[in-house]
């Protein structure tokens, strides 16, 4: 019986390309989208669901258990990117992303998990960010929500042990995607006391996607840890910089990353 695999996020970028290298596996693909412009295409089966409405949640995964009647491994990618200085950005673009990076997942995990228990096995997988290590500047939010989900994993994974369903974080560096242009852009306005040091952030960020790795090393690294038995709590998946940077900032004083940081960022 072929393994069911439910991805949110699955239009595009990391989700499109988790989903069609899996499809070449024995593995039913849906993916999900807020507008889907498919029933299927490259293997995936799409499915409408906006993580923001728990309604379309609870819809999209009632629906997915009458056609198959299991759910054998979720994987959360859904989220939206955010830029700007964390005193300039409106509360409603704070809350907003806060309700699609971390709520958002949340809800999909809690309506999945009575399913999964019900068989006594599962497997959930959440793309969280490198940048969830560490607060970044002019990314203070974006760090904010994938650090929330990364720590709210860890519980999850305790609270969840004796039920046979397993999880873990997947925490992608920077990939060539198209999620530059669709996160939120606080405006660089000409009064603002930032303007220059966040003009200069927001090109090298741009940069970093623009080259970033191709998203089918994501795509192959989640394959991978969805044949462990006994996954581990974190992974990280991109460029050597990236990963050394978790791990220095584990090990460096404080201070001595941050410095790090702002050379980085020429600021």
């Amino acid at each position: 019986m072929q393994n069911i695999v439910l991805i949110t996020g699955a239009s595009s970028g990391i989700g499109k390309s988790i989903g069609e290298y899996l499809a070449t596996f024995d593995y039913k693909v849906y993916g999900t989208s807020r507008h889907p412009k498919h029933e299927e295409l490259n293997g995936i089966h799409f499915l409408q669901l906006d993580v923001t409405d728990l309604k379309s949640v609870e819809n999209a995964i009632q629906t997915l258990i009458t056609k198959e009647g299991k759910i054998d491994f979720l994987i959360n990618n859904a989220g939206a990117g955010i830029t700007g200085p964390l005193e300039e950005i409106p509360e409603i673009e704070q809350k907003k992303i806060f309700e699609t990076n971390y709520f958002g997942p949340l809800r999909v995990i809690n309506t999945v998990l009575p399913h999964m228990r019900s068989k006594k096995s599962g497997f959930i997988i959440n793309v969280t960010s490198i940048a969830g290590y560490m607060g970044l500047p002019f990314r203070g939010f974006y760090s904010a929500t994938k650090g929330a989900l990364e720590l709210t994993t860890e519980a999850y994974r305790m609270e969840l042990k004796a039920f046979g369903i397993k999880m873990c974080n997947v925490a992608p560096g920077d990939f060539a995607t198209n999620i530059a242009a669709g996160r939120y852009h606080a405006p660089i306005e000409e009064n603002s006391p930032y303007k220059d040091v966040y003009e200069k952030s927001l090109k090298l960020m741009d940069a970093h996607v623009d080259h970033g790795k191709d998203p089918d090393l994501m795509a192959k690294s989640v394959h991978a840890i969805m044949q462990k038995s006994n996954p581990k709590i974190h992974y990280k998946v991109g460029d050597f910089t990236q990963k050394m940077s978790v791990f220095l900032k584990h090990i460096l004083p404080d201070k001595v990353f941050e410095n790090l940081l702002l050379k980085h960022y020429k600021l």
